[in-house]
């Protein structure tokens, strides 16, 4: 189940590095600046300044804002969404967005633009960055090893398990991956973990 969020944790935040359409700025006009080399693009209908370092929150909030409002509270950014918010992945085509099993998911189908994914989620699976609701990284990559071919998950996988701020460790990864529930795809999931281990641990 989904830890308990309150609603100011995902209150709107100011983050003024980052430019949506709103009462200042239309979706033209920001187009407009991104022409002109004014604005950058980040994701969706949001950009940031030229020279911004473009951090997890900042990701996180652009996401948030390509999220349907009435649907943000109820969803997690997961999977390769979540690893691209982590700066581990590239910004993806559809938001991968996931339901607890305690939300309806039909009730939230028909979201243009994302994909949804009904999980079971644990207390310590879910964190929140800039008003968005996201997996952790060690779930975000056990998530990525069960249900991402192997192809587009190890380049991900490395990027994640390379960064020390994260705090993924790989073994703590296999067992993750290990004491997932029955579902599909877990053997290849530890046939992929396995490419990650250094050559003189593998069997």
């Amino acid at each position: 189940m989904v830890p308990a969020v309150t609603a100011p944790q995902l209150l709107e935040p100011v983050i003024p590095e980052l430019y949506s359409p709103g009462r200042i700025f239309s979706w033209n006009e920001l187009q407009g600046m991104a022409f002109d080399g004014i604005l950058l693009p980040l994701y969706g209908k949001n950009y940031s300044s030229p020279g911004v370092a473009i951090t997890h929150r900042l990701r996180a909030r652009a996401a948030a804002l390509s999220v349907p409002e009435r649907i943000r509270t109820k969803v997690v950014a997961g999977r390769l969404t979540a690893a691209w918010i982590y700066g581990c992945a590239k910004p993806p085509e559809k938001l991968s967005l996931l339901v607890d099993a305690k939300h309806r998911i039909s009730s939230l189908r028909g979201t243009m633009g994302c994909s949804l994914h009904e999980v079971r989620l644990g207390q310590m699976d879910v964190v929140s960055l800039g008003g968005m609701l996201v997996s952790t990284p060690l779930r975000t990559a056990a998530d990525i090893a069960l249900h991402v071919e192997m192809e587009r998950a190890l380049p991900v996988l490395k990027r994640l398990l390379d960064r020390p701020e994260l705090g993924i460790r790989l073994r703590l990864l296999i067992l993750a991956v290990e004491a997932a529930p029955r579902v599909p795809h877990k053997k290849r999931a530890l046939a992929t973990l396995a490419q990650l281990m250094p050559a003189t641990t593998q069997p």
